[in-house]
């Protein structure tokens, strides 16, 4: 069987790889490309969340493969399987072998459904909901619409998992609901979280802190959902003390929102490519391989320790794109990846907390004078219109986008943090 060669071969068509191959095409109008993704539909998967929360449509949030990659970038419709770095190679399921001068590896996470014992069987019936996957997160809006009283669980695991925010945002717009109906009083909303705060950066936490109080949200930490009985609606946690010792603990439920344990993709842990804990093996700046030189990651299932969000993709996809071309033409490679990631938390169904930060969770807002701690109604239009319309228009359209973050913009409210 003969093997087809691309000078750049790409694994996933989300976010980073039709970026990626967009990009690249902008800046080099005739490399030959080809981008190795199985899925038809494309989703824009920040705006789960508000699907969830019943702000927004799945029509939204969807669109054609086909139509977002470039007409001369080679699609090939198939899964990636199996990587033979030494000879640059890739093979597929279906048998092919596909030959590169250099491959970009981004196929996103996989959700873990299966490590909660008994979630499967129930998902998406009996109160239990998602909004990790697109099969699932109307029923979340659902369970929402419907719970008029009764105990509103919502589930953290282990990190990393991409967007982290995500499992409190769907909490604080469900409690928005239940007050706007005037029932948030006969609700109890609790959040259960596998870590020890409400999130990873303290600057940040702090004021979340302020808004779970607002809402009268119940908060257990060192909480991870390890079973749920979904007709019985009991929800299984493994509790970790301050001295590690672990024991096991159930909850009653009217609903669940489940956030799901992620990890890269089998084909991915199992590969060459991957470091020891599963993940792509990158260098934190150059977003190189560290053991193949002519092999790059970016996205979720890479092992820099960035946040695994939409924008933290936006940043990578340009230096991956230069320094791929860099090699080509025999120059020094850029390392200019910071480790910069955004969440927008969603705080109500009309504000959001702008949270930017990069490597070491430094803070690093795009905006002078604004304090990031603050929920506005300008990022809930972000969230549910600018933010959308720059991903299908500009990011995945290959553009490059590249608003300044900077520390020195928020030094002034780190004094009273």
């Amino acid at each position: 069987m003969s093997t087809q060669h691309h000078t750049v071969l790409i694994i996933g068509g989300g976010a980073a790889g039709v970026s990626v191959a967009n990009n690249m095409r902008r800046q080099n109008s005739s490399i030959d490309i080809a981008l190795i993704e199985p899925s038809e539909i494309h989703y824009y998967q920040p705006g789960f969340t508000i699907i969830g929360g019943g702000a927004y449509t799945m029509a939204k949030t969807s669109r054609k493969e086909a139509d977002l990659i470039h007409p001369s970038v080679t699609w090939i419709k198939d899964y990636a399987e199996t990587f033979q770095p030494d000879a640059n190679t890739v093979t597929l399921r279906s048998g092919t072998s596909l030959s590169y001068d250099y491959l970009v590896v981004c196929p996103g996470l996989q959700l873990d459904w299966q490590k909660i014992e008994g979630l499967k069987e129930t998902l998406n019936h009996n109160g239990v909901c998602s909004n990790y996957s697109a099969e699932t997160v109307e029923y979340t809006w659902e369970c929402i619409r419907n719970l008029q009283s009764g105990t509103a669980l919502f589930t953290q695991p282990v990190m990393p998992i991409k967007c982290a925010g995500a499992p409190q945002k769907i909490m604080y717009l469900a409690s928005d609901r239940f007050r706007k109906k005037g029932i948030l009083d006969k609700i109890s909303v609790e959040f259960c979280n596998a870590g020890p705060a409400m999130f990873g950066i303290p600057f940040f936490a702090k004021a979340l802190d302020k808004v779970v109080a607002d809402y009268g949200i119940k908060t257990h930490f060192q909480h991870n959902l390890v079973a749920i009985d979904g007709p019985a609606k009991t929800a299984f946690f493994e509790k970790t003390d301050a001295d590690g010792n672990k024991t096991r603990v159930s909850k009653q439920f009217d609903m669940i929102h489940v956030t799901p344990p992620q990890s890269a993709p089998d084909f991915i842990k199992n590969s060459p490519l991957a470091n020891p804990a599963g993940w792509v093996d990158l260098h934190e700046k150059t977003l190189q391989h560290n053991r193949y030189s002519n092999i790059f990651g970016l996205g979720d299932a890479g092992s820099t320790p960035n946040a695994k969000t939409a924008a933290a993709i936006r940043k990578q996809v340009p230096v991956v794109v230069d320094n791929i071309l860099n090699l080509i033409s025999g120059k020094a490679l850029s390392d200019k990846y910071d480790g910069y990631g955004s969440c927008p938390l969603a705080t109500s169904l009309s504000t959001v907390m702008l949270a930017e930060f990069s490597y070491s969770g430094k803070v690093t807002p795009s905006f002078p004078i604004l304090d990031p701690r603050q929920n506005r109604f300008i990022w809930w239009w972000g969230k549910t219109t600018g933010f959308p319309w720059m991903y299908w228009h500009m990011m995945l359209k290959g553009y490059r986008i590249d608003i300044p973050h900077k520390d020195t913009y928020v030094k002034q409210f780190l004094d009273d943090n």
